[in-house]
């Protein structure tokens, strides 16, 4: 399985948009995009409304999306192009639980593009990129704990110049001469994928897809990208 996942610093960014702009730009990977949502206690993964089960009662729910012209992110998916979308909702703390269900969901799907900071926890993606948007004083513990890894940076705005007062604080600690080596892609507002974006995804699943060794060849271990590093059952 090859997996590009997009996070971001903060909501309502674009970073649904830019999933969608990927699967629309590079359709012939015939996509599973997944949306991961957390939900905070209180909250249950089930139907997203409050509630006072408890939480092993209703960790996490994975829905698949069937309409393409209805107005939610996976029904975007569908629309820009993927051949597959999927919902996945689970309690905040508890984003173990759901691994093996969504493994089942995915099965022998090859290309998947996950909207997501926390996914990075348990895969190890062939993309990830992080869309940043310097206005926002918001920043995700997930996005900053993960912006090391990031491959890319999708700018909504420029980071060449200081951050903003308005934001400054929001962005305290983060390291900027470490953002702003990383590949940029900055995109306006309106904008989701440029060309010089997914040549840059397109360019990295070809490497990827290039290095897995022929199946029909004996190997000691096959590399997998994408696959969790935790059991595939939780006790």
């Amino acid at each position: 399985m090859r997996m590009v996942v997009v996070g971001g610093n903060s909501r309502n960014i674009g970073k649904t948009s830019a999933v969608a702009g990927l699967i629309r730009a590079l359709p012939q990977h015939n996509w599973t995009a997944v949306k991961l949502t957390q939900y905070g206690h209180g909250i249950c993964a089930a139907d997203g409304n409050e509630c006072d089960c408890a939480p092993e009662e209703h960790p996490f729910a994975v829905t698949e999306e069937t309409d393409r012209g209805g107005g939610s992110d996976t029904s975007r998916f569908l629309a820009a192009g993927a051949q597959r979308a999927l919902w996945v909702r689970v309690r905040l703390g508890m984003l173990a639980t759901v691994l093996p269900a969504l493994r089942e969901a995915l099965g022998d799907d090859d290309a998947v593009i996950v909207e997501s900071n926390s996914i990075l926890e348990f895969y190890d993606p062939v993309v990830y990129l992080t869309v940043l948007d310097p206005s926002r004083r918001d920043f995700k513990e997930s996005a900053r704990r993960f912006l090391p890894r990031a491959d890319g940076i999708v700018c909504v705005g420029s980071l060449a110049g200081p951050i903003p007062a308005t934001s400054r604080a929001g962005w305290e600690g983060i390291a900027l001469e470490v953002v702003r080596n990383k590949p940029l892609f900055p995109v306006s507002e309106g904008e989701s994928v440029t060309p010089e974006l997914a040549a840059f995804v397109e360019q990295r699943l070809a490497v990827a897809a290039a290095a897995v060794p022929d199946k029909n060849k004996p190997t000691a271990q096959r590399p997998c990208r994408g696959y969790p590093s935790v059991p595939t059952s939780i006790s």
